[in-house]
């Protein structure tokens, strides 16, 4: 799959009552993006972060004001690190439904952010949990994206032995996104690791065959292989880069980019 045309991209409908910045078409209409809970605790060692999370919300504002409709799928690592060491031994299956509890609360912050922002948002929730979210029901989803809110998904898959990795890639698929957007603490895909060896090198770009055989640790091996079988684009980048996010949906030389 490649990157659509900006004769595509210019025809993309203004977000109401936002004030446009049309400088330069976006590369993409409409995009994934995977958030990992450890993304929301910025300096501390659990939990979330109030001045963190803002700044990825006005990473996620500056990318809605260009008219790219936006998706997240976010983890929660930030949370479940907190009572991870009580759930040692627990049955899988549990701990993965306590996972899922701790996205649906890491959603939630993210809604609150988005609002405060003045950003319109969505979350549905894989598991049912009607007093603070809706069900994920795709055909819904797909009418939030296309009145430019933010639709965040929780719960995963809604099934435990999946991550939430998968679930962007089924989500990204399902929504028919252009590209899925990998939000991490490196701003991309590296020979090996950058902090501990100084002559590791940034990939610009490289299959999912690649990633899959030299195991770069993109993604989980489940998400990679339903990416690369859907022909979906990915790209790993930094969210802790200022200004990464929009530069990576305005198509620049940000991250790394993964295909087919």
């Amino acid at each position: 799959m490649s990157p659509p045309d900006s004769a595509a991209t210019a025809a993309i409908a203004p977000l109401p009552g936002v004030a446009q910045t049309p400088a330069r078409a976006p590369a993409y209409r409409r995009i994934l993006l995977k958030l990992s809970g450890e993304a929301l605790m910025g300096s501390d060692s659990y939990g979330i972060e109030r001045a963190t999370i803002d700044r990825i919300v006005a990473e996620v504002g500056d990318v809605v004001r260009l008219g790219v409709q936006v998706a997240i799928v976010i983890g929660g690592g930030n949370i479940f690190r907190g009572v991870a060491p009580g759930a040692a031994g627990m049955d899988r299956a549990t701990a993965d439904y306590m996972g899922m509890l701790a996205t649906l609360m890491n959603a939630l912050a993210l809604q609150d952010a988005l609002r405060r922002a003045g950003v319109e948002s969505r979350v549905q929730s894989a598991l049912r949990i009607d007093q603070v979210a809706e069900p994920y029901i795709r055909g819904r989803a797909l009418r939030h994206l296309e009145e430019h809110r933010v639709v965040i998904f929780a719960a995963g898959t809604g099934n435990p032995f999946f991550t939430t990795d998968t679930a962007a890639a089924l989500r990204g698929r399902e929504m028919g996104v252009d590209i899925v957007l990998k939000a991490t603490k490196v701003d991309g895909v590296y020979t090996s690791d950058p902090l501990k060896d100084d002559a590791a090198r940034r990939y610009q770009s490289l299959t999912f065959d690649e990633a899959i055989v030299r195991n770069l640790k993109v993604m989980d091996a489940t998400a990679l292989a339903l990416c690369r079988d859907q022909n979906m684009l990915l790209k790993v980048f930094s969210i802790f880069v200022p200004g990464a996010l929009k530069r990576v949906v305005l198509g620049e030389d940000e991250g790394t980019l993964v295909h087919c």
